[in-house]
């Protein structure tokens, strides 16, 4: 029986290399003194270094002072087996914040002291959590609504009415209490009004949309209007299948996430929007009550360079109700969750000092866009 001839060492190499680089995961090696020795693209961007400048120097120097995952790597050199460790915190500000991840670690066997590493980020599964929640808490909103349009809008129709008779026959001092009553009527009527929107569960027309005649849309209505002393920046992947989705509904939540990055930067004559889409395999949701799992490949980000989302406001930021605007009613943020929820997906946001990042994932459509012809044949300027 003849051998079959052996892949030459070249060969092999580079086939390692675009395998481990095909991995989404960040994966490195270290040597026996401690140096990155190997690090795949993943593993550049998690670390945001290039592999040749993570090869000069020790992990150490990359990862917080104490971490555990030092301790894990002595471990394997000494025991020669593989350890896995979850949840490990390596937040720090080179790597930034809410940097959890589950680790393995296991001993490269053809080189002695030399151990591979592999990071899986904890921040997706757990940011998927949250946004589960925050479909519960819009749920919860939906009964209020119900419960408002009754309760309160019929009476407060009353009181406008008694007022309007009062400011015909009041003098100027008491008809400018007779105008606030009403205002403040119409305040809350307004406010009832959007949280009725909540409880909205009619089925939506649907159809396979191409997101950049959606985003480019979204972008001409900012311009014309709040955000037009801000620059726009596009980084799209022009190769993008389109989302099966209401247009409408995608428009206002577009149209929710740029204001609120547009009044996050305020007047500062440098503030710069930058909207990015891309194809990003990997996300899986499982639908509740059956084995099937929805595939969320699509992401649709808006980026911004205000002054960033509070730490401790994060976990909450879909939650109704919650605000960082002195006049806001923290209703646009969780009806945006409502909205991409009710469309199979998920949104979330990741947030440093300028910097906030509103990414929205969702799955895409197996047909032809509606309106293919306004597919951008080349992607834009990445800021």
């Amino acid at each position: 029986m003849t051998e079959k001839p052996s892949m030459p060492d070249a060969v092999a190499n580079g086939l390692s290399m675009a395998v481990l680089n095909a991995i989404q995961n960040p994966v490195i090696m270290v040597d026996a003194k401690g140096l990155v020795a190997f690090a795949n693209w993943e593993a550049e961007s998690f670390f945001g270094a290039s592999a040749n400048h993570l090869a000069r120097h020790d992990i150490s120097a990359f990862i917080p002072f104490g971490s555990p995952l030092l301790t894990l790597i002595e471990q394997v050199r000494e025991r020669k087996a593989p350890v896995n460790e979850y949840r490990v915190d390596l937040s720090s500000p080179r790597l930034g914040a809410d940097k959890l991840v589950d680790l393995y670690v296991a001993p490269v066997l053809s080189e002695p002291g030399a151990v591979v590493v592999v990071f899986q980020e904890r921040s997706m599964a757990d940011k998927i959590d949250r946004q589960l929640t925050h479909r519960g808490a819009a749920r919860s909103v939906t009964g209020l609504a119900s419960m408002l349009a009754h309760e309160i809008k019929n009476p407060l129709s009353g009181i406008r009415g008694a007022a309007q008779l009062l400011e015909t026959s009041a003098n100027d001092e008491d008809r400018a209490l007779t105008r606030l009553i009403c205002d403040e009527t119409d305040r809350i009527v307004s406010l009832v009004d959007r949280m009725e929107v909540f409880s909205d569960e009619r089925p939506v027309d649907r159809v396979p949309l191409n997101i950049h005649s959606v985003l480019d849309h979204v972008k001409a209505i900012a311009k014309a209007g709040f955000a037009r002393h801000i620059k726009f920046a596009e980084h799209y992947d022009p190769s993008l299948p389109p989302v099966y989705a209401n247009r409408d509904q995608l428009v206002q939540v577009f149209l929710n996430l740029i204001k609120n990055a547009a009044e996050a930067i305020g007047e500062r004559h440098d503030g710069e929007i930058l909207l990015t889409t891309a194809y990003r395999p990997g996300i899986r949701l499982s639908v509740a009550g059956t084995r099937e799992k929805i595939s969320l490949p699509l992401e649709f980000c808006v980026h911004d360079n205000g002054p960033g989302v509070p730490q401790d406001l994060l976990p909450l930021l879909f939650d109704p109700f919650i605000t960082t605007k002195t006049n806001g009613s923290g209703l646009g943020l969780a009806l945006v969750a409502k909205i991409i929820g009710g469309h199979g997906g998920i949104v979330e946001c990741d947030s440093q000092q300028n910097r906030t990042t509103f990414r929205v994932l969702m799955p895409a459509s197996k047909g032809q866009a509606a309106d293919d012809d306004d597919m951008p044949m080349t992607k834009g300027n990445l800021a």
